[in-house]
């Protein structure tokens, strides 16, 4: 393993920069100079996420912390540390996941992964095999997946219907497959119907079954409420982990007579991506066939134009490599 060693304090990097809704640049940035705790990463790959990133392009972001422009996205990053605080537990040389970064001066990170480089506390960083490349961007989906099935009284509900069979859809059944769950997940788009692995791919009109213990949305579609109600079991549920731009609303009644709960899928945690990551490492799940396009960083606006665009495009890489 080659281990760069840099100045920390002068760090600067190549960041996208969405300066304004659907303005995106490339900016080099200074970073903050990183303190005893934290580390520097080195960024070889990031992904585009079609959910929030999207909204943060189209302004469509609902109040958010730390939301405001000029930004930098990005929560799927995969790297290598080149420089280590005194106080920190972690080495130069280790691949690692970067949840994101928050190092940009006057810039805003949210999330702040798509850079060449970040500073980050040692704490928020995964370590990753070194096998896993390019993929490892594929660990913050994976984690959100296995957070969606958390029961909150503890233990997994795993879902029976699957609403959407994008990057988190085709995770979601993955996952419940490996863990003894035959999941139906519901697509309309002729072009996302391909891909399942061991699970049934039906349209909703298609499927006559009401009985449903947990039905699991990533659709963010919020008009789906009172059809997902009406084919549960009583006491059934209906997880919301899709990003929702508009109020939801659901009609009453039906969800009276079936005794309906409704619960919402939050951010993952730190138990959700060990449990991810040991699933990967045993051959449990898969991550192979979910990256579908790949750009370089000097690609990035075309690259963002296919992902929010292109029905096809499942997760978009951006390979940093080139500016290192």
């Amino acid at each position: 393993i080659v281990v760069v060693w840099c100045r920390v304090s002068d760090l600067t990097a190549l960041a996208v920069v969405v300066a304004a809704p659907e303005c995106l640049e490339l900016r080099q940035l200074h970073l903050d100079a990183p303190g005893p705790e934290d580390v520097v990463v080195d960024i070889d790959f990031s992904g585009i996420s079609t959910g929030t990133e999207r909204l943060l392009w189209t302004g469509a972001m609902p109040p958010f912390p730390g939301m405001a422009y000029p930004l930098v996205p990005g929560y799927e990053s995969v790297g290598r540390i080149v420089v280590s605080g005194s106080h920190s537990d972690r080495r130069p040389g280790e691949r690692v996941f970067v949840p994101g970064a928050r190092c940009y001066g006057e810039v805003h990170g949210l999330f702040g992964g798509a850079a060449s480089r970040v500073v980050v506390p040692a704490a928020r960083l995964v370590p990753i095999d070194e096998a896993l490349e390019e993929q490892g961007v594929l660990l913050a989906l994976a984690a959100t997946a296995y957070h969606a099935m958390q029961a909150p009284e503890g233990g997994l509900r795993l879902p029976e219907l699957i609403v959407g069979h994008g990057v988190l859809g085709r995770l979601l059944a993955r996952l419940a497959l490996a863990l003894g769950q035959q999941p139906v997940v519901w697509e309309n788009d002729p072009q996302r119907c391909g891909g399942a692995e061991g699970y049934a791919i039906t349209r909703a009109d298609e499927d006559g079954r009401v009985d449903y213990s947990v039905i699991c949305d990533v659709s963010g579609a919020g008009g789906l409420l009172d059809t997902l109600i009406a084919r549960l079991a009583r006491g059934g549920e209906v997880v919301l982990a899709g990003f929702y731009t508009q109020p939801l609303q659901f009609s009453f009644p039906p969800a009276f007579m079936r005794q309906a709960r409704l619960r919402v899928a939050a951010e993952w945690q730190p138990g959700d991506m060990k449990a991810v990551i040991e699933l990967v490492r045993s051959g449990r799940l898969s991550l192979d066939g979910l990256i579908t396009h790949r750009h370089t960083v000097e690609e990035a606006e075309q690259a963002y134009h296919t992902a929010f665009n292109d029905p096809a495009c499942l997760k978009m890489i951006l390979d940093w490599r080139s500016v290192q």
